[in-house]
């Protein structure tokens, strides 16, 4: 009889503690925890004692389910454990869309013969035909390959004012 509340304590215990601990090997190991105790109950006691065993190991089970499911999620616990806030970062320059063809941007590294450009207020990766180009230094578009844009230094303006 010890050996049964034993394994349903700590099927129970673990079964708690994975709606702390995310991951599911706690839960696993608390359903085969909970198992063992009917097993044993049904060796030990036979039929009866083993389905009184059964019933209780689906009733503690069900109500953790319900518990973790239904009401946990909308407690103050659960709120001030979940992330409410998302990251708007990125880890790669956006991909380059065709539409920059001839547009001006600016050197945002050197680009020897790769780095990053700015064009219209997005930063992409680019690669300057013209070998290197320092950065600060105003570049073109002359075409958008897959993930880089192909920049060349930029003309100076040919207007003059009068």
């Amino acid at each position: 009889m010890t050996l049964i509340l034993v394994l349903f304590a700590v099927g129970i215990l673990l079964l708690a503690l994975e709606v702390i601990v995310p991951g599911g090997v706690l839960g696993i190991v608390g359903g085969v925890s909970l198992l063992g105790a009917v097993l044993v109950a049904f060796d030990r006691f036979g039929p009866g004692g083993g389905a009184w065993a059964l019933a209780a190991g689906l009733l503690v089970t069900a109500v953790a389910l319900y518990l973790e499911f239904v009401l946990l999620p909308r407690s103050r616990l659960a709120k001030a454990l979940s992330l409410t806030a998302t990251v708007a970062g990125r880890s790669q320059p956006p991909v380059a869309e065709a539409s920059l063809a001839g547009r001006q941007g600016v050197a945002v590294t050197t680009l020897a013969p790769t780095g990053i450009v700015e064009c219209e207020g997005r930063r992409y990766e680019a690669f300057s035909r013209s070998g290197l180009i320092a950065a600060g230094t105003p570049v073109e578009v002359t075409a958008v390959e897959t993930f880089r844009i192909l920049v060349i230094p930029a003309r100076p303006s040919t207007t003059t004012s009068l």
